[in-house]
C-alpha cells in the first residue's frame, strides 16, 4: 500500500514509481465534474447541433443549459454546506433537505439516469470505434450490431476498473483529463492551420466570415430538427455537475470541494462549449461531398453552384440537392477529428471523454443507490446496499448498474438515448433547486449554509424552468418521470419510514401549523363548528387501549385528542415511548405528561393548561373507578373532585365503563394513576421498553359492530353532547351499520322529541319514551353499597366530634344527605333496571350522566350513583354530561 493514498479528494496524488507520490492536481472534484460534462456530446454531437440550430441558437442552448446547471450548482453548494455531507450525493442532499418522501423517489430516478448515462457515453465510444473500423474496411456484422458488441465489451471493462476500487478509478480519470486537454489543443491548432485540398473536399476551409454568417442561422433537418429537439440531445452533456457530489462520501472535505469544484467546472466547460461551437461553425460548411474532384471549374457557372463552398472554389451542388453529402458538420459526426491538426488525438479525446464520463456515471449510480438502500425506504432493494472492503464498495450495485447500462446499449442509437436521460436529470435538478428554496423559505434556524452566494428566488426559478423544459422536450417522458416520483412519494407517505432527518418539510409543517393556530385566534367560536376536543385521562395510553380506541372513533380526522398522564413521583414524565405506541396503533393523538404532588392537582393543571390557543380540550374523558369501595376514601373523593373541577372549568365530562375493566396491564409491568381506573395494583410510570415491546391488544372498539344498536338515554338537556357523540360514532365504518335508538323520560312527548332530533339532522329515527322510569325500584343493594360510608354508623362516644369529622371526611354520607338526594338515588337505581331491560344486547350505551352538586351530594354517594347506574351491564357504558353549552343547532347561522 503506497504511503500517499489515492482517493478522489480535493488533493490527489499519483503513484509514479514505488512509493513515490507526486502531487499533480489540487481539485479532483472540479476535474471529475469537467470530465463528466466533457462527454460524448462534445465531440460527436456539438458540431451537428451547431449545424442544425446555427451558432446563435447553439449558444442559446449552451447558455440555457449552463444557467440551469449553474443555478442548480448554487443550490447544491448551499445544501452541501449546511452540515456534514455523507455518501449518497444528490440523493443524500435532497432526502436530508426535503425528507424521505421526495428524496427517496428522486434517489431512484437519479441512480437510474446515471445508469442510462453509462450506456449513452459507451455508445458514443462504440460509434467512434465503428467509424474507425469502417474507414479501414473492418466490419464485424453491421453498424448497429457492431456498436452493440463493442459497447457491451467496453462497459464490461469499465465495470472491472470500477470494482477494482476508487484508487484505480481516480488514476484513470486523471489520465483521461490529460488526453482531453491535448485533444483540445490539437483541435484549436487545426482550425488555425490552412486547410489542405483533402480537408476542403470534406468542408473545412479554416476561418471564413461567410461560413460563420451562413452557419450562424439555423438549418433544421430531420425529425430532431427543432430547438427543443437539439436541447434534449445536448442537455445530457451538461449534467455532469453532480459527479463529485455523487461520491461525496469519498471526499475529504465535501463542504469545500463540492461548491468550488462544481461552479468552476460549470464555468470552464461552458466556455469550452461556446468556443468549440463558434470555431467549428466558422470553419466547416454544412454539406460537403468529400470528393477531391468536386472543384469549381472555370467552365461551370457560379449561378448553378449551391452552397457557401462555391465562394472557395468547390461545387458540392449535386450531393446538396440529393441530400447525400457524407461530410460537412451536419452530416459527419467526426468533424472535429477532420479539423484537428492530428486526428488521432481527437479520437483519443473522444475515447477519454466518453470513457471518463461512462466511468464516472458507473461509479456514481451505485453510490447513490447504496445510500438509498441503507436508508431502507423501499422494500426488496436492501440486497444491493451491502458494501465490501474498507471503502464499503457497493459491488452488487455495480453489477445492477452494469445490467441496466448493457440493456440500453442494445438501443445503439445516441440520439434516442440522450432525450431519455434529459428528463430524468431535469427532474433531479428541479428537486435540488426546490430543496434549496424550500429550506430557505421556512426560515428554520437550522438552515445555516456556509455558502452564501445563492438566492432562494433564483432556486425557485431554476426549479420552475426545469419542469417547463421537461414538458417542452418530451411531454410523455415528463409525465412518466413525475408519475414515478408521485408513486414513490405516495408509497413513502403511506409506509412512513422511521427516519428523522430534520427536513425542511418538517420545518414547513411547523410554520403552517403555527400560523393556522394563531389565525384561529381571530375567529370567534360558533356552534356549527363545534368539535369535541378530548382530554383523555389514560395514564400511559398503552394501559387503557379501550378508552383510547373509543375516543379515537370520536376524534380521528375531526378534532383534538390529548392523552394525559399524571406522574406523582419526582421523575421525568417521558413521552417518546407513549407517542410511539400511539403511532403504532395509528391513533392520531397528542400525549402530555405532568408531574404533580397528587393526581387531582395534576389533572387540574392539565384542565387549565392543555392545548394551544383555540385548539384546546373542551371535553374530559376518563375511565370509571371500579375499585372505589376498596380503595382509600380520599382517592375516591379526589376522583369525584376531578369531575367537579372539570365542570367548574366549563368542560363536558364523559366516563367510560366496560365490564372487563379498562386497565390491561399487570402489576409487574405497569405503572398507572390509581384514580383513572381500577386501583390498588396501579402505580405510576410505564417503562419505555415494556411499551415498545408489548403487543398491541385488541379491544371491542376496534371490531365491526354489525347491525347492533347504540342506545342513547337522553334524560336531560346538557347542550346536546349526549346526542352528538353517538352521531360521530355512526360516521365511522365499523359503527356505520348500527341503529341509534334514543330513549327519553316519561314526561317527554315522543313526536316533539322526534321532530327536534330531525331538525338537528342527526339521522336518528327511532325514539322511545320510557313510561316506567319513575317507578319505585328495589333499593336494598344500593343501601348495602353505601352502608359503610354512612355517618350514622359512628359509635356514640364519637358523636360529639361529628361536625369536625365531617369536615375531615367530606365523603361520608349523613342521613340528611340521603334524604335530600333520595329522588335522584331512586332514579339511578331505576335507570339501571331499565338499562337491563332495554339495552342488554346493545353495542354501546350512551346515557346522560347525573350531576351531584358540590356540598350537596357527598362524593361517595355520587360514586354510588354512577356505579349502580352502570353496573352489571354487558355493553360498554358511556356516561356523558355537557357543560350546558349548545353543541347542536338547526339554524343556518
Amino acid at each position: 500500500m503506497p504511503p500517499c493514498p489515492l482517493a478522489p479528494l480535493p488533493s490527489l496524488s499519483l503513484l509514479t514509481s514505488g512509493s513515490l507520490c507526486v502531487k499533480t492536481l489540487k481539485d479532483v472534484r472540479k476535474i471529475r465534474c469537467m470530465l463528466n460534462i466533457w462527454g460524448v456530446i462534445l465531440y460527436l454531437r456539438l458540431p451537428w447541433i451547431t449545424a442544425q440550430a446555427g451558432i446563435g441558437l447553439t449558444w442559446v442552448i449552451i447558455l440555457l443549459s449552463s444557467c440551469i446547471t449553474g443555478i442548480t450548482g448554487l443550490s447544491t453548494s448551499a445544501i452541501a454546506t449546511n452540515g456534514k455531507v455523507k455518501g449518497g450525493g444528490t440523493y443524500f442532499l435532497i432526502s436530508r433537505s426535503l425528507g424521505p418522501e421526495l428524496g427517496g423517489s428522486i434517489g431512484l430516478i437519479f441512480a437510474f439516469a446515471n445508469a442510462v448515462a453509462v450506456a449513452m457515453h459507451t455508445v458514443g465510444f462504440a460509434e467512434t470505434v465503428v467509424d474507425l473500423m469502417r474507414e479501414n474496411e473492418a466490419v464485424m456484422v453491421d453498424r448497429t450490431n457492431d456498436i452493440r458488441i463493442i459497447g457491451v465489451i467496453t462497459v464490461t471493462c469499465l465495470l472491472g476498473i470500477s470494482m477494482a476500487g476508487m484508487a484505480w478509478e481516480s488514476k484513470a480519470q486523471i489520465l483521461f483529463f490529460l488526453v482531453i486537454m491535448v485533444s483540445f489543443a490539437s483541435y484549436i491548432v487545426g482550425t488555425i492551420i490552412p486547410s489542405t485540398p483533402e480537408k476542403q473536399s470534406k468542408g473545412f476551409f479554416s476561418y471564413k466570415a461567410s461560413i460563420f454568417a451562413t452557419n450562424f442561422v439555423p438549418g433544421w433537418r430531420g425529425k430532431e430538427g427543432s430547438f427543443f429537439g437539439m436541447f434534449s440531445i445536448f442537455f445530457p452533456s451538461a449534467t455532469g455537475i453532480l459527479a463529485g457530489a455523487n461520491i461525496s462520501g469519498d471526499l475529504k472535505n465535501p463542504t469545500v470541494a463540492i461548491p468550488r469544484g462544481t461552479l468552476m467546472a460549470i464555468f470552464w466547460t461552458t466556455i469550452s462549449y461556446l468556443i468549440i461551437s463558434a470555431t467549428i461553425g466558422s470553419c466547416v460548411v454544412r454539406d460537403a461531398s468529400g470528393n477531391i474532384n468536386d472543384t469549381l471549374s472555370s467552365a461551370s457557372s457560379m449561378e448553378n453552384c449551391v452552397g457557401t463552398a462555391c465562394q472557395y472554389g468547390w461545387d458540392f451542388s449535386e450531393c446538396v440537392k440529393n441530400g447525400t453529402c457524407p461530410y460537412g458538420i451536419i452530416n459527419y459526426y467526426q468533424s472535429m477529428s477532420m479539423v484537428s491538426a492530428f486526428a488521432p488525438l481527437i479520437t483519443a479525446g473522444i475515447f477519454g471523454a466518453t470513457l471518463s464520463s461512462a466511468l464516472a456515471c458507473l461509479v456514481s449510480a451505485p453510490k447513490v443507490f447504496q445510500c438509498l438502500c441503507k436508508d431502507k425506504l423501499y422494500p426488496l432493494i436492501g440486497f444491493f446496499g451491502k458494501g465490501y472492503g474498507k471503502n464499503d464498495e457497493p459491488l452488487r450495485g455495480y453489477l445492477l448498474t452494469y445490467i441496466i447500462a448493457a440493456c440500453f446499449i442494445l438501443i445503439a442509437e445516441l440520439n434516442t438515448i440522450a432525450p431519455i436521460i434529459s428528463n430524468f436529470f431535469l427532474c433531479s435538478y428541479s428537486l435540488i433547486n426546490f430543496s434549496c428554496f424550500h429550506a430557505s423559505i421556512t426560515n428554520s434556524p437550522g438552515w445555516r449554509p456556509s455558502f452564501r452566494f445563492y438566492s432562494k428566488w433564483l432556486s425557485l426559478l431554476g426549479a420552475v424552468c426545469c419542469v417547463v423544459i421537461m414538458f417542452l422536450l418530451t411531454w410523455w417522458a415528463a409525465l412518466i418521470a413525475f408519475g414515478v416520483v408521485f408513486f414513490l412519494l405516495g408509497y413513502t407517505l403511506y409506509k412512513r419510514p422511521a427516519v428523522n432527518w430534520g427536513s425542511s418539510v418538517q420545518a414547513s409543517s411547523y410554520n403552517m401549523a403555527l400560523n393556522q393556530c394563531v389565525g384561529l385566534n381571530t375567529v370567534e367560536d360558533h356552534v356549527k363548528n363545534y368539535r369535541p376536543q378530548c382530554l383523555v385521562l389514560t395514564g400511559p395510553p398503552s394501559s387503557r387501549p379501550a378508552l383510547v380506541d373509543l375516543i379515537n372513533c370520536f376524534t380521528k380526522g375531526l378534532s383534538l385528542m390529548l392523552c394525559a398522564n399524571v406522574v406523582t413521583v419526582m421523575q421525568k414524565a417521558t413521552s417518546d415511548s407513549h407517542v410511539a405506541w400511539l403511532n403504532k396503533r395509528k391513533i392520531k393523538s397528542f400525549y402530555r405528561g405532568v408531574v404533580a404532588s397528587d393526581v387531582r392537582s395534576g389533572v387540574n393543571m392539565l384542565l387549565q393548561g392543555a392545548g394551544l390557543g383555540r385548539i384546546k380540550p373542551n371535553v374530559l374523558m376518563m375511565g370509571f373507578k371500579k375499585d372505589w369501595r376498596s380503595d382509600t376514601p380520599q382517592a375516591a373523593h379526589n376522583y369525584i373532585g376531578m369531575l367537579h373541577d372539570a365542570f367548574d372549568l366549563q368542560y363536558g365530562v364523559c366516563v367510560l365503563r366496560v365490564r372487563e375493566g379498562l386497565d390491561v396491564t399487570r402489576p409487574s409491568q405497569s405503572h398507572v394513576n390509581p384514580v383513572f381506573d381500577e386501583g390498588p395494583e396501579n402505580i405510576n410510570n410505564t417503562s419505555s421498553s415494556c411499551i415498545q415491546t408489548k403487543p398491541q391488544p385488541n379491544t371491542v372498539f376496534q371490531t365491526k359492530q354489525g347491525k347492533k344498536t347504540i342506545d342513547v338515554y337522553w334524560l336531560s338537556d346538557d347542550g346536546g353532547l349526549t346526542l352528538l357523540l353517538p352521531y360521530l360514532l355512526t360516521r365511522r365504518k365499523r359503527w356505520g351499520r348500527c341503529k341509534v335508538r334514543v330513549f327519553v323520560g316519561g314526561e317527554a312527548d315522543k313526536k316533539e322529541v322526534l321532530a327536534l332530533i330531525k331538525k338537528f339532522r342527526l339521522g336518528f329515527h327511532d325514539v322511545e319514551v320510557l313510561p316506567d322510569i319513575y317507578q319505585n325500584p328495589h333499593v336494598h343493594q344500593f343501601d348495602s353499597m353505601v352502608g359503610r360510608f354512612r355517618q350514622d354508623t359512628i359509635p356514640k362516644q364519637d358523636a360529639d366530634s361529628g361536625p369536625s369529622r365531617q369536615q375531615e371526611e367530606p365523603w361520608m354520607i349523613t342521613e340528611q344527605d340521603l334524604e335530600k338526594n333520595k329522588a335522584k338515588s331512586l332514579r339511578q337505581i331505576r335507570l339501571n333496571e331499565v338499562l337491563q331491560d332495554y339495552s342488554r344486547e346493545a353495542a354501546l350505551i350512551v346515557i346522560t350522566m347525573p350531576v351531584g352538586r358540590r356540598g350537596v351530594c357527598p362524593s361517595m354517594l355520587y360514586l354510588a350513583w354512577l356505579d349502580f347506574l352502570s353496573r352489571d351491564l354487558r355493553p360498554p357504558v358511556l356516561l356523558v354530561r355537557g357543560n350546558q353549552e349548545n353543541v347542536l343547532t338547526f339554524y343556518c347561522q
